[in-house]
């Protein structure tokens, strides 16, 4: 015995009205536009929607340079300044990573061949002299930030520390009467 099933197969009409229907109902997914249009007469009001998005941004202000001068390597010598960091995100985050000038953005000054290292720290708080040590080239993540605008220029002056340090024994190794010299870059990254 033999079973034969057959389908029905439904007109081109209605095939092309299921279609238009499919269609419709996806691009009434989408979000529609709240404008209105003016109708013809004496006076016409129509009105639009409009919306607004910003990036994420964050900006660093108030930094300045470091002078260790003339100092007695039998102690550390530490220098810890106040600065400004803005994020705008909702949670007003951001991740902080240092890279020095020496090789591999290793943190060194440096005189010629003469290198000494320093470290690094740094805290989410202004006015502070000690913090995160930070490895060069690395983020320090989950900061948050109090400023209010990308400069402190309204509510609290400075928002974190930077503190760099040199240690005793690396002072020790130094040649006296010799500038060492060596950049440090901050990037602050929105999170």
């Amino acid at each position: 015995m033999t079973y034969v099933v057959s389908a029905r197969r439904r007109p081109a009409r209605t095939r092309i009205f299921a279609a238009v229907t499919l269609l419709a109902a996806i691009a009434g997914a989408a979000p529609a536009g709240a404008s209105t249009q003016g109708s013809l007469g004496a006076t016409s009001t129509g009105s639009v929607t409009i919306t607004a998005s910003v990036a994420n941004r964050a900006q660093i202000t108030g930094l300045t340079d470091v002078a260790f001068t003339n100092v007695d390597p039998a102690s550390a010598a530490t220098a810890a300044q106040s600065n400004c960091v803005w994020s705008n995100t909702a949670t007003k985050g951001y991740s902080i990573t240092a890279t020095g000038s020496g090789t591999s953005g290793a943190f060194t000054l440096a005189n010629g061949g003469l290198s000494v290292p320093y470290s690094v720290q740094w805290n989410a708080s202004g006015g502070q002299t000690s913090g995160t040590a930070l490895t060069a080239g690395t983020a320090l993540a989950g900061m948050t930030s109090t400023a209010a605008n990308p400069t402190c220029s309204t509510g609290a002056a400075t928002t974190s520390s930077l503190i760099i340090s040199i240690a005793a024994s690396n002072l020790q190794g130094m040649t006296s009467a010799t500038s060492y010299t060596g950049s440090l870059t901050l990037l602050v990254t929105p999170q």
